[in-house]
């Protein structure tokens, strides 16, 4: 539905420099997709690179006339707010980009179509989180598979899973590997095109979804798997599908380095690392009822460190769990990539 060359605006009133614009930070690293700007007007005059580290920026606009005479055509909601549903303060500025005739590109929980069954030629409302058709009881099919299969798991919500999935699967291309990437959540769906919106999906038919979007891509040598929560986290439900229905036969652990505690309920511990990947492990095979997956590595998110200090962390980090760890966007994905050869 999003053509690669539509020019998009990200809408992220009072958002810009915030955790919760995961959406636009996903887009603006990963997209295809010309970014003409982001809609704030509490910062606006400044550009998105004040704010993030990016590959690339663009200017934030206050009102989204702005944003449709520099030539935007759809317009993103670039945030994922705990929850994942549209703030009531949002609808008048989508009545407005509607009025205006921006197509939107919807990923949180509530559906934008049935407000605006009138739409003008060529204008569409992509709501992300829709349960696709088609979808039954997963049954450990893709166990069977010849490929190797990346699933990408955390000690949080919010962790870097999508960003270290999408870079792993990247450098596979790189390398001349037929590689396949499943997207499972709004933002990855985006940038790709294609993907499971895992938790719109009846939780009967979570682990057949799964199954059936790798099954699709069986043909690639390396399928990797956009993780969804957190078996630490009391709230995710993802977990048990995206294992039972990939059969994964590699993990990544992706963790935020120094994080001691889940991030919105500092009252739960993380535990240690190695030991939680081994609880992985221990859950996709389950007593060998299924293939124990190996232990490729550990994704450290060190953003918030100064590179020497994020290098010492990570040596710490492996040396604690004998794991191949690294922060993939600063220091790529290398070792994973070799040993999956």
């Amino acid at each position: 539905m999003l053509e690669p060359g539509r020019p998009l605006a990200l809408f992220l009133e009072g958002f810009v420099g915030r955790p919760e614009a995961k959406m636009a930070l996903g887009v603006l690293r990963f997209s295809e997709n010309p970014v003409v700007c982001a809609v704030d007007s509490t910062q606006a005059g400044r550009r998105t690179s004040e704010f993030w580290n990016l590959p690339r920026d663009c200017p934030v606009v206050g009102t989204l006339e702005e944003a449709r005479a520099a030539g935007a055509e759809v317009l993103v909601l670039g945030t994922a707010p705990s929850g994942g549903r549209i703030p009531e303060s949002d609808h008048p500025h989508l009545d407005r980009a509607v009025a205006l005739g921006f197509s939107l590109v919807n990923g949180l929980h509530d559906r934008l179509g049935p407000r605006y069954p009138h739409l003008a030629p060529g204008q569409w409302i992509w709501d992300i989180r829709v349960e696709p058709e088609g979808i039954g009881i997963a049954q450990g099919l893709a166990a069977r598979l010849p490929n190797r299969r990346v699933l990408m798991v955390g000690t949080d919500m919010a962790i870097g899973k999508m960003t270290a999935g999408l870079l792993l699967y990247r450098e596979a291309l790189t390398r001349g590997r037929r590689a396949g990437f499943v997207a499972t959540g709004q933002i990855g769906i985006v940038i790709t095109g294609r993907g499971v919106p895992l938790d719109a999906i009846k939780i009967d038919y979570a682990c057949g979804a799964m199954e059936k979007a790798v099954l699709d891509a069986g043909s690639a040598e390396i399928i990797v798997v956009e993780g969804q929560g957190s078996l630490v986290h009391p709230g995710s439900a993802a977990t048990l599908p995206l294992l039972r229905g990939t059969c994964p036969t590699d993990l990544i652990l992706c963790h935020r380095a120094g994080q001691q505690t889940l991030s919105r309920i500092p009252s739960i511990r993380i535990p240690p690392l190695a030991a939680l990947m081994r609880l992985y492990q221990d859950v996709a095979e389950t007593v060998g009822s299924f293939p124990r997956p190996r232990a490729l590595g550990i994704a450290l998110q060190t953003a918030q460190f100064p590179e020497e200090e994020a290098r010492r962390e990570i040596g710490r980090v492996a040396a604690e769990t004998g794991m191949a760890v690294s922060d993939p966007v600063r220091f790529g994905v290398k070792a994973w990539a070799d040993a999956l050869e």
